[in-house]
């Protein structure tokens, strides 16, 4: 879809009915925007990923879905096959690798959670343009 960009989006509340808190709900919104724009996921895992965002869909209503649980099932059946015929130095560097990934994913979420939630009061804003400044005068 080339006007996804363009559309609404739903927010981490939207997503309340199927998750258990605030955090997994914008872990979902997160992962949800990953399916939506990665080219590699394509087919109907990204349409479903589009339409959830967009609110045409109902999360609770795409994993109710069999055409889009049956995406689900046929990506993940796939990822296993490809795991299955892996060596063994390649097991050992897709572990590295997803180490790696995790480790920046926990820290960005860190990071995105203290901003998120952390004090307002400590927020530092850069100086404001407009009203009083030097180009007001004249």
């Amino acid at each position: 879809m080339s006007g996804a960009g363009n559309e609404r989006q739903i927010q981490e509340e939207d997503l309340m009915d199927v998750a258990q808190d605030r955090e997994q709900a914008h872990r979902l919104r997160k992962a949800l925007q990953t399916l939506a724009t990665n080219p590699n996921v394509g087919g109907k895992l990204q349409e479903m990923a589009q339409e959830v965002l967009s609110g045409r869909i109902g999360m609770k209503d795409a994993i109710q879905s069999e055409e889009y649980m049956g995406a689900i099932g046929d990506r993940m059946n796939e990822m296993r096959r490809a795991a299955e015929n892996q060596t063994q130095a390649e097991r050992e560097a897709s572990r590295e690798q997803f180490a790696k990934w995790q480790k920046e994913q926990e820290e960005q979420e860190a990071q995105e959670r203290a901003e998120r939630d952390g004090p307002s009061g400590a927020i530092v804003t850069g100086r404001r343009g407009g009203r009083g400044g030097a180009s007001h005068r004249n």
